[in-house]
């Protein structure tokens, strides 16, 4: 029965999503690409019927749309077939992006919660920076990011730090959400039951509202998580960055070479996805930890 289970309401839903996603991916690409064959024939003097044009969509060098096959070819080719320290590589490249990411992630997530406790303690915080925390994400990260490299270059800082204040600027706002919602989640009845205990404020946070904010915590940091990535990716568009996806999106932009830019798009969704993963699993552990039900 498990399995059975499994197959009809994981597996196969899964399957004829994904199928159903490659089949309209392949039409479009014939769509898309069709009219640079019919160009093409036209300006030999030839004409091309469906049965010829068909393939060569799918084999076009610098296509529209690029097939499936030619974006997993691409993906294969820069992943195991080159070295690892190759700058050819889509490894490394990722590899670069994943350090301005993660050094992003974690001042993102410190920030984060050192607000969130300023926010739910300090009544005037709450109703000042509140709204300043929330217009700050109504601002576009491809607007500001330029001023944050060029200010930062200006004064002698440059490489990693700016981008990773690219990817804090994104991965703190999930964060405080998060744990102001979870910070103030304990019902009033568990804080009078404290205030009986004569707890004071500090225990109270320890021993009630931190441990009652964690699911809140961990959901805020798959969001972040995945967001500063994004944030890195996008600090290394202005800066002209020779490694990085964000260069290797670069790189494609000015060449034309889109199956390049779909390979590097795909390898930033496959990292982020296991960034979150992993999130996922520090959750598990710590709600393990605490006593959580499996």
């Amino acid at each position: 029965m498990g399995e059975a289970s499994f197959f009809r309401d994981r597996l196969l839903p899964i399957s004829t999503v994904l199928l159903a996603l490659i089949a309209l991916w392949y039409a479009f690409v014939v769509v898309l690409n069709a009219p640079f064959e019919r160009d093409t024939a036209a300006r030999a003097g030839t004409t091309i019927s469906f049965m010829e044009l068909l393939p060569n969509t799918m084999a076009q060098e610098r296509p529209v749309l690029p097939a499936p096959h030619q974006v997993f070819a691409e993906l294969w080719d820069t992943t195991v077939n080159k070295a690892i320290t190759s700058k050819r590589s889509l490894v490394y490249h990722a590899g670069i992006t994943l350090s301005a990411t993660l050094m992003g992630f974690a001042m993102g997530t410190v920030l984060g919660i050192l607000l969130a406790i300023a926010i739910v303690h300090n009544r005037a915080m709450d109703r000042s920076l509140m709204p300043w925390v929330i217009a700050s994400q109504t601002i576009p990260i491809l607007a500001i990011a330029p001023m944050i490299i060029v200010v930062l270059n200006a004064v002698g800082i440059s490489g990693l730090m700016p981008k990773a204040l690219i990817s804090t600027y994104l991965s703190f706002f999930p964060v405080v959400v998060g744990m102001v919602k979870g910070l103030r989640s304990p019902e009033q009845i568990q804080l009078d039951l404290m205030h009986t205990y004569h707890a004071s404020s500090s225990q109270t946070f320890w021993k009630l509202r931190w441990p009652a904010s964690m699911p809140y915590l961990f959901t805020s940091l798959k969001v972040a998580i995945a967001i500063s990535l994004v944030g890195a990716i996008v600090g290394e568009l202005p800066t002209g960055a020779v490694a990085g996806l964000g260069a290797r999106l670069l790189a494609g932009s000015y060449y034309g070479q889109t199956v390049q830019i779909w390979a590097a798009l795909f390898m930033a969704a496959a990292v982020a996805a296991l960034l979150v993963i992993i999130v996922g699993f520090a959750h598990s552990l710590v709600l393990k930890r605490m006593g959580a039900r499996a």
